[in-house]
């Protein structure tokens, strides 16, 4: 299969998350075509975006008269409008788009959209807030799920952990996780190994399952 990285993507439904997107897609070289319904919201975009259309998504002849067919990938951005997204949803697949991609506005949003064809789907509001009650309710300096049920976590090492090489310590059979990597300080992160002996000052990202990370994050 062709390598598709770089591929032109369509961008449908220019809010706050699509325009985003879309310029930074542009920023990074991709070529975009970014439609719209709203006239007015198109026009401001045009000077910073090269292919920039006012039309209905929801049209399928629209959607052929642009050459979106053409695309392998295409990103479904709407909002609330919830029977345009999952309406949009369904005729990019109907137009046998590869990759389908689609933000959802709630659980049951997203399901549907994964039923009309949508191959990967988007909660950016639910994932945001539940990465900042990660940060704000722990050590965290970062947290990111990575499955459904497993994280990457960036913290410092709890006390116990401060001058035991990592390969005597048993951390991973005591909680079930794993040290990636450490930054030191003033220092740039370095893979960590089993002779990777941690201090106080410095900055782990551990692996694992979503609670045992919750749980060894915890640790004072």
């Amino acid at each position: 299969m062709a390598d598709s990285r770089n591929d032109p993507v369509v961008v449908i439904g220019l809010g706050r998350f699509g325009s985003s997107l879309a310029l930074e897609l542009t920023r990074r070289g991709t070529e975009v075509l970014a439609i719209d319904s709203r006239p007015k919201l198109v026009q401001s975009l045009s000077g910073q975006l090269t292919h920039v259309v006012a039309a209905d998504s929801t049209d399928l002849e629209a959607l052929r008269q642009l050459g979106v067919p053409d695309f392998y990938r295409a990103v479904v951005a709407i909002g609330t409008e919830l029977e345009a997204s999952i309406l949009t949803t369904s005729l990019l697949a109907e137009l046998e788009i590869d990759d389908i991609w689609a933000r959802a506005v709630n659980h049951e949003h997203a399901r549907i959209l994964q039923r009309v064809g949508a191959h990967h789907v988007l909660l950016p509001e639910h994932d945001m807030g539940e990465r900042l009650a990660h940060l704000l309710n722990g050590r965290m300096f970062d947290y990111m799920e990575v499955d459904e049920n497993y994280a990457l976590v960036k913290t410092r090492p709890p006390r116990e952990y401060i001058g035991v090489p990592l390969g005597e310590s048993n951390l991973r059979r005591k909680y079930g996780v794993t040290v990636v990597c450490v930054k030191g300080k003033d220092e740039e992160f370095t893979y960590a190994g089993a002779g990777t002996v941690l201090s106080y000052d410095d900055i782990i990202v551990i692996a694992g399952k979503i609670k045992q990370v919750e749980r060894f994050a915890e640790l004072p």
